[in-house]
């Protein structure tokens, strides 16, 4: 990724993060807690693929809340960032958390016997 793109995502990233965390976007399905992990930008800036993940709330439903809201968040994002043409915005779940966590579930789920102390073979 060039520096153009990096700066690009990063600034998308943290206005998109502001908006949710001040309330701008009014959409019902975004009930819990909406965090964004990443923004990926393509060479030419035209598209930015947004990823987020959601906590206490459905993530499918997020998506769609997103997405309803694109245009909104579009607006924003040119009154905000001084950018030629603001990317068209595709949202993705980022689900590597809640793997994550199902992952670490697993493992403490697992009754493994402590190793056998010196001298007790």
């Amino acid at each position: 990724m060039s520096v153009r793109t990096n700066r690009a995502s990063g600034l998308i990233r943290k206005e998109i993060a502001l908006m949710l965390l001040g309330g701008e976007i009014h959409d019902p399905r975004l009930s819990g807690v909406v965090s964004i992990t990443d923004v990926e930008m393509s060479r030419d800036l035209q598209y930015a693929t947004v990823y987020f993940t959601m906590y206490g709330g459905e993530q499918e439903a997020g998506l769609e809340g997103l997405k309803s809201s694109s245009g909104f968040i579009r607006k924003q994002l040119g009154r905000r960032l001084k950018m030629r043409r603001v990317p068209e915005l595709r949202f993705k779940s980022d689900l590597s958390m809640v793997q994550g966590e199902k992952i670490d579930r697993l493992l403490n789920s697992i009754d493994i016997p402590p190793p056998p102390k010196d001298g007790d073979e």
